[in-house]
């Protein structure tokens, strides 16, 4: 009778708590908590029994393992730590109940509170301005290829109308006369540079010849005894004229660089100006021409409105036509001043070098030199120095 009794109190389950106490803990937690147990620190033969029978059974159905030798039991310290109660949360029967719990304060009511702090906020910002920012470049572009494609079409348009003869344009007779005078000087002036390059082309190869040919009468006279004085004669005439030449070379050099400067940039600069003021001559044409048709129309409230603009649009090209032809007629004073006083310096050095070259006057060449401020080159000073070739 005792040992029935003993395996019936063998076999019952006690639930047990983490503080010893007996009955607070339920069937599912308990059952729960053992398996992690032998999760964690593995089954405890030495101290198991093995029930072959329920309860009631005899007592001769109860195994002892102590027996059984088993791997050793190790005490694990981190199991006692997470068996113990988590942090207290929010009970469901005390909201049931109509108790207030205080919110806890979880990670997305951190970052609504907190915004800049979030590592992705500042990247979605700038994104969003270098959208903005490419957005309003981009309607930018639009609008002004928009007024480009107006402003063509309206001055191809009057164009055409001026060709054949169906359109008026605005004309001012004097400034075109010296336009189209300074455009002939510049055609005349063009020439008369191709002239003097080739002139220096030739003459150039001329002055290389006597330098030739003056060494060579240098070199006949050492080797021929019974001709020395003549060879030796011509040498010296050939090599005077060799100076002579380099030295109207350099000024005909001069020459051609002052009426380079002149014709290639100073009235190059002004056909520029022209040029200018003759796109805003056609563009002012163009939008005086949309205005008169306007105005001979109909006026709704949409063509009054359409009137305005163009208004507007007149007065803008007619304060640019008016600026730019100030600026050509100002241009071309300016320019009839400096082609004659550099015309006049460079002729008087043309004219004297040549009479003085071809007259055999070398020092009235020198003196032509000097009163002109030309330097000459040194012979060889075009070729290139050993160091620039390598």
């Amino acid at each position: 009778m005792a040992d029935s009794i003993m395996s019936k109190a063998a076999t019952m389950e006690i639930p047990i708590n983490s503080n010893g106490d007996t009955g607070t803990l339920t069937e599912d937690d308990s059952l729960e908590q053992d398996l992690q147990q032998v999760m964690v620190s593995g089954p405890n033969l030495n101290e198991t029994s093995i029930v072959s029978g329920g309860y009631g059974g005899p007592a001769g159905g109860i195994i002892p393992t102590s027996t059984i030798k088993g791997p050793a039991v190790r005490f694990n310290p981190d199991y006692l730590d997470r068996r113990r109660a988590p942090a207290p949360g929010p009970d469901i029967r005390m909201k049931s109940r109509g108790v207030s719990l205080p919110k806890s304060q979880s990670a997305a009511s951190r970052l609504a509170q907190h915004p800049d702090q979030h590592p992705g906020s500042s990247n979605h910002n700038t994104s969003n301005s270098t959208e903005e920012v490419t957005r309003g470049v981009a309607v930018e572009k639009l609008d002004s290829v928009k007024k480009w494609g107006i402003n063509t079409y309206k001055c191809t348009k009057q164009m055409f109308s001026e060709r054949f003869g169906r359109g008026s344009r605005t004309v001012d007779l004097e400034l075109e006369a010296q336009i189209d005078v300074l455009r002939e000087t510049k055609s005349k002036y063009e020439n008369i540079l191709r002239l003097a390059t080739a002139l220096i082309s030739h003459f150039q190869s001329m002055v290389q010849t006597q330098q030739a040919l003056g060494d060579t009468f240098t070199d006949l006279s050492q080797k021929s005894p019974e001709l020395q004085d003549e060879f030796g004669y011509n040498a010296e005439t050939q090599k005077l004229l060799c100076k002579n030449g380099e030295a109207l070379l350099g000024a005909i050099n001069f020459f051609v660089s002052s009426i380079n400067t002149l014709v290639n940039k100073t009235m190059e600069d002004t056909l520029m100006t022209i040029k200018l003021y003759e796109n805003a001559r056609l563009e002012f044409d163009a939008y005086r021409s949309d205005l008169e048709e306007l105005s001979l129309g109909p006026r709704d409230a949409a063509t009054m409105v359409r009137i305005e603009m163009a208004q507007h649009d007149y007065q803008i090209h007619r304060d640019k036509y008016e600026r730019l032809r100030s600026d050509v007629t100002i241009k071309l004073k300016f320019l009839e001043e400096n082609k004659v006083k550099v015309m006049h310096k460079q002729l008087l050095l043309f004219h004297n070098a040549i009479s003085a070259y071809f007259a055999g006057n070398q020092q009235q060449l020198e003196q032509t030199l000097i009163q002109f401020n030309v330097k000459l080159k040194p012979p060889g000073s075009d070729k290139p120095s050993w160091l620039e070739e390598q």
